[in-house]
């Protein structure tokens, strides 16, 4: 009970009521488009009402309220996928775990929309590290389908969703055949029924729970229609080559399918065969050694490899629950370039990697995660190179609007920066 009641204490901050959208000018930056392309010297930024509505170098015409930055980095802000934010507070505690639905007797049919939590400290702690929005999504857990993920914003306030039932996802290979009973073989026969279930489309009713007889009630078959007929994207763990070939050839059978490979620590050995089936891949930034039997031939040139290929390639945290590290890792794929017989990627791939990309990816192309006529206006202006291990946000904007940058870690910095012994907690007094 104290633990719980120090964590109600000092967890979360009130969220705010919706500020609005400012309309202003970033000068004397150098910037970041996002958009794969080397960034600008002596470059400039304008947001108006919420939006981007000029990007350019040199001193724009303009007499909006003028932020300058003296040299500093200003980019869109980085976007995060497959995480779980906004689904958790304390991972030992389940009861404020909701990433993994393991009783459940639905799995497709999950939507964390409803639940997700604009003021967790972890969307907090990200908003501080540049991230301004994010797909977050349940892990597999009950079935082989984990549920439909949400696209949301970072930002203070209470409509954090940007766009529900934004995707699908699916674990195959290692990871759905443990959970479909011990083998790859029942992961593609339940993966294909399911399917077909889901083209016949029939109405859910209060009957059609599932039963031990059958793995998929009606609600999930429901939940899955959408998928067949191509209208949401259905995102796949897979790892091994052989498993992306498979993953690959449900087109043949699913035409309409619109799929997204995760994971493709081997994807760098099929790379071609991706490329043609126009399919992008989310990957983990750091696969550099194999950690179990899918993936013998992981490599850190795997993401370079696939992008030099023509493969769209997002770069993705490999713990969902800590993307803020990725800009460090695409920082990574940037040193690889140096390194004689690695395949990396320059800085303006390395950044769009966890920018445009993956924005393009959960449907927002265009809309964010870069830096646009248009676009949304999340920016931020950072203390050094965003790829820089060490540098970090001065300024967040989501949809034009400054965000509040301290969280949990950030007042207990404070706190404990000058401490002396007077100021200890009565509970270390001696």
């Amino acid at each position: 009970m104290k633990a719980l009641a120090t964590l109600l204490a000092s967890a979360a901050i009130a969220v705010a009521a919706p500020a609005a959208a400012q309309s202003f000018v970033v000068t004397n930056a150098t910037v970041a488009s996002g958009d794969g392309s080397e960034p600008i010297e002596s470059g400039y930024v304008v947001v108006e009402n919420g939006k981007v509505s000029a990007i350019g170098s040199g001193t724009p015409a303009s007499n909006l309220s003028a932020i300058d930055a003296n040299g500093a980095w200003v980019t869109p802000g980085i976007f995060a996928t497959l995480t779980s934010l906004g689904l958790w507070d304390v991972g030992a505690v389940s009861e404020s775990n909701d990433t993994r639905a393991g009783g459940a007797p639905f799995s497709a049919a999950l939507d964390v929309a409803p639940v997700i939590n604009p003021s967790s400290q972890h969307i907090l702690v990200h908003r501080a590290s540049g991230i301004t929005r994010a797909a977050t999504v349940t892990l597999p857990s009950s079935s082989i389908f984990g549920g439909q993920g949400a696209v949301i914003d970072l930002g203070a306030d209470p409509d954090a969703v940007t766009q529900a039932r934004a995707f699908q996802v699916v674990a195959l290979g290692e990871y759905g055949g443990r959970i479909a009973g011990g083998s790859r073989v029942a992961t593609h026969t339940l993966l294909r029924a399911a399917l077909r279930e889901a083209s016949a489309n029939r109405a859910a009713t209060s009957a059609d729970i599932r039963s031990d007889e059958v793995l998929l009630t009606r609600f999930d078959a429901a939940a899955l229609a959408p998928v067949v007929r191509g209208e949401q994207p259905l995102y796949v763990y897979v790892e091994r080559a052989s498993d992306i070939r498979s993953t690959l050839a449900l087109k043949s059978e699913f035409p309409r399918l619109d799929l997204v490979l995760v994971g493709a620590s081997e994807g760098w050995l099929v790379a071609r065969e991706i490329a043609a089936a126009g399919v992008p891949v989310i990957a983990d930034g750091l696969d550099d050694l194999p950690a179990n039997f899918e993936e013998l031939a992981a490599t850190q040139s795997n993401i370079g490899r696939m992008v030099k290929a023509g493969v769209k390639v997002a770069l993705n945290a490999a713990a969902m629950e800590n993307p803020r590290n990725l800009n460090q890792y695409a920082g990574n794929l940037v040193a690889l370039t140096r390194v004689p017989g690695a395949d990396g990627l320059s800085w303006g791939q390395a950044f769009a990697a966890i920018t445009s990309v993956p924005a393009s990816i959960s449907g927002m192309g265009g809309k964010a995660g870069v830096l646009a006529p248009g676009a949304m206006g999340d920016l931020v202006i950072w203390d050094g190179d965003p790829l820089q291990v060490g540098s970090m946000p001065v300024k967040v904007f989501i949809d034009g609007v400054e965000q509040p940058l301290d969280n949990h870690q950030s007042r207990l910095k404070e706190r404990y920066r000058d401490l002396d012994e007077s100021d200890l907690p009565k509970g270390y007094d001696w």
